[in-house]
């Protein structure tokens, strides 16, 4: 199994909203980086991902999510109504991906951008190094101390 952390803004698509979709999951897609579509590509049914809020005060992990789908193409690069239409990605070659994620628990307590900041143990987690990056691989014991952090 493997770890990641994939953000959202909440004003666009929250925990909340995740925790409403129910276990048939949704499709998170709307990803338009290389490297993210990458890491997309490379999740596997079972794998748990941190939920991010991004551009939240505070900006925070908020719970935890699963894949339930591996990766497909990203419908909404076809759509041309779609904010994330790519009209240079073929159908026949689809540039964008991506999974299907279901909701697994929302923490009692967030663990805000700051409380990672201060954990020594957490100094060298992608979301500290790279901190735009959407999609992002979460190391084992950097999991494993977020969800002491989030009082799991």
């Amino acid at each position: 199994m493997a770890y990641w952390l994939m953000k959202s803004e909440p004003s666009v698509y929250s925990i909340d909203d995740l925790k409403r979709d129910g276990a048939r999951g949704t499709g998170w897609g709307g990803v338009r980086n290389y490297q993210a579509r990458n890491f997309l590509r490379s999740m596997r049914k079972g794998d748990l991902a941190l939920f991010y809020h991004s551009n939240a005060e505070p900006s925070a992990a908020v719970g935890v999510m699963k894949v339930v789908g591996e990766a497909e193409p990203d419908p909404t690069q076809f759509d041309p109504k779609d904010d994330h239409y790519d009209p240079d990605s073929p159908p026949a070659a689809p540039r964008w991906w991506q999974v299907q994620v279901a909701f697994v628990e929302k923490f009692a307590e967030p663990v805000s951008i700051q409380d990672i900041r201060a954990e020594p143990s957490l100094k060298e987690m992608t979301l500290l190094k790279r901190g735009r990056l959407s999609v992002q691989p979460v190391t084992a014991p950097e999991w494993r101390r977020v969800l002491g952090l989030a009082g799991k």
